[in-house]
């Protein structure tokens, strides 16, 4: 019996000692894990953004409007008769070159020619009777009446005369400038008259460039103004200069009319034809360019990230002229602004950001 006890005796305090000891790993377990689970107050900090950018400055800028003209002569006539007479003479050529006050046309002017002759004769005839009666007036031997008479017959044969001479001048018809003739319509031995075109005649040394502007773009292009135009026939860029203005807007389209006049030294340029006019309306030097994918578009218009001590910063603009790949920032930007150009998705104001390239 001794034993036993002094052997569950020694059992009980193996326990005890055992249990000491898992409670003070328990103990200790919990304290480290108690110590991990404690708050650090160390801020992580966020990489900056990799982004391209680009440095705004002044650059000149053309505002173009591109509209559809037509080409017109600079000069155009028909050429018709005055008189009802038959031609005797035709001297030109269809399509030929005249110089101004070139024989075109005869008509017929025999019977014309015998008048002429005989208030030739007559006036021949008056002028010695007026200088006979002025010397005898002067003598007193005759009355002043008589002379008058005389006179009064002497001016009125050459008052028909010089009206004969006007009549057989419009039986030469001649070209009324220099230019090129078109089709002739009537042959020698023809009947013509008044309602009769005999043939027409251009001047396009120099042709007229008509076209029309939308009622916003009427006060931007001056007289005096170069613009450039182009036809279907050929790839040449020609330039024509605007002379004249309508005084008014066209009340259906709201249009100005106007005309401006090119060089046409060789031809080329046929009336007639279309022309695809591109027009100057604005230009300036100092106009802030921007590539078009830097524009952020929001409900509230466009806004740009600009680069400003390695932070991004939202920046409203006002936009202009667009181009094809870029855009004219009217407001909200200034010359030396640093504008972000890609990554604009990952980046807000305020994200740091790194650039990597810089145009």
């Amino acid at each position: 019996m001794k034993k036993l006890s002094a052997l569950l005796s020694r059992y009980s305090k193996v326990g005890t000692s055992l249990s000491l000891f898992i409670l003070a790993i328990i103990v200790q377990g919990c304290y480290i894990q108690a110590k991990d689970k404690e708050p650090t107050h160390t801020l992580a900090v966020a990489p900056a953004t990799p982004v391209d950018a680009v440095v705004m400055k002044a650059e000149n800028l053309e505002e173009q409007l591109e509209v559809t003209g037509n080409i017109v002569a600079n000069q155009h006539v028909e050429i018709a008769s005055e008189l009802t007479r038959k031609v005797t003479d035709v001297r030109v050529k269809e399509g030929s070159q005249v110089h101004q006050g070139d024989l075109l046309f005869q008509l017929d002017d025999a019977d014309l020619q015998a008048q002429l002759q005989r208030l030739r004769q007559q006036e021949k005839l008056a002028s010695l009777n007026e200088a006979r009666l002025k010397g005898l007036i002067e003598k007193d031997a005759i009355v002043q009446q008589d002379y008058d008479e005389a006179f009064t017959n002497l001016k009125v044969l050459q008052a028909q005369i010089d009206e004969l001479l006007v009549t057989i001048s419009k039986t030469r018809i001649t070209a009324p400038f220099n230019g090129q003739i078109g089709m002739i319509n009537t042959h020698r031995g023809a009947i013509v008259s008044t309602n009769t075109i005999l043939t027409d005649i251009e001047d396009n040394s120099i042709v007229k460039l008509e076209f029309s502007v939308p009622e916003k773009y009427a006060h931007r292009i001056s007289q005096g103004s170069k613009h450039s135009f182009k036809i279907a026939s050929d790839d040449k860029i020609y330039t024509a200069i605007v002379h004249a203005k309508a005084p008014g807007l066209n009340e259906q389209t709201r249009n100005l009319k106007m005309r401006a006049t090119a060089q046409n030294p060789h031809r080329t340029l046929l009336p007639g034809q279309s022309a695809r006019v591109r027009l100057n309306v604005n230009t300036a030097g100092d106009a802030i360019l921007l590539p078009s994918h830097a524009l952020i578009p929001s409900p509230e218009g466009y806004s740009v990230l600009v680069v400003r001590d390695g932070k991004a910063e939202l920046k409203p603009v006002e936009i202009g002229v667009r181009k094809v790949k870029t855009v004219e920032v009217r407001s909200g930007l200034q010359v030396g602004d640093t504008v972000a150009t890609s990554n604009l998705l990952r980046i807000g104001t305020g994200s740091p950001v790194q650039v990597v390239s810089i145009k």
